[in-house]
């Protein structure tokens, strides 16, 4: 319930201090937004790039948490997941709120849940953000950075998010019940992974267990009363 309440807190405070802002009502918006999408890098600080661009990787990170825990929700995490491509922890909080905890996973893995529970889908994810990082460093002007920053509502609304994408990871119950459907109890690897904005939640992607072994384990065992019966029974 603390949990809950303080992503509550964080959301609507988040959400209030938007709609104070009103960036979409900004005439500087716009134009930023379209340079970004049409890949008019000249024309953007290539930190904000950086920005932007990983809150497409955010998403896809709590997309390998919440899916597994979709099914047994009263309610899809497609909206949210779609949602938070585009307004980030606006839409992605209320589904982080609103879930029940839950450690089991229910039925076998569709073809999308198969692509989220690959390692090899963390190691992109985690080669994508090491490439977004470096370029930001290497090409970006962090004066001006700061100066857009302080003067411009999206640059300072996006950088906030992305901040409190970092911030929320270790806070829901999401990260702690994929832990334990994995089989995974030991508390230094939570505190690890969640203490260490983005590359912690990165690196636990390019480790953590596949499900397939403990799905396939599970099915065995249920079997195997059947399969060792006397012929006669």
């Amino acid at each position: 319930m603390v949990r809950k309440l303080a992503l509550f807190f964080i959301w609507i405070t988040f959400v209030g201090y938007t709609i104070w802002l009103a960036p979409l009502d900004q005439p500087d918006t716009w134009p930023i937004v379209k340079n970004l999408l049409t890949f008019q890098l000249a024309k953007v600080n290539a930190i904000l790039v950086a920005i932007f661009w990983l809150m497409g990787v955010w998403p896809m990170i709590y997309a390998c948490l919440m899916f597994f825990d979709g099914r047994m929700q009263k309610f899809r995490a497609w909206p949210y997941f779609i949602g938070s491509n585009g307004t980030g922890v606006i839409c992605l909080m209320p589904y982080l709120i609103l879930r029940q905890p839950n450690q089991k996973l229910s039925g076998t893995k569709d073809k999308w849940l198969e692509i989220l529970d690959r390692r090899s889908t963390g190691v992109t994810l985690l080669l994508t953000t090491i490439g977004l990082i470096a370029y930001g460093i290497i090409a970006g002007d962090w004066q001006d950075f700061v100066l857009q920053f302080q003067t411009t509502a999206f640059v300072h609304l996006i950088s906030l998010d992305f901040c409190l994408m970092c911030l929320i990871f270790p806070l829901t119950s999401l990260f702690d019940d994929d832990m334990a459907r994995r089989g995974i109890h030991d508390a230094r690897i939570f505190w690890t992974v969640g203490l260490i904005p983005l590359f912690g939640p990165l690196f636990y992607l390019c480790w953590r267990p596949s499900l397939t072994t403990k799905l396939e384990m599970r099915s065995r065992s249920v079997s195997e009363p059947e399969s060792l019966a006397p012929l006669g029974s």
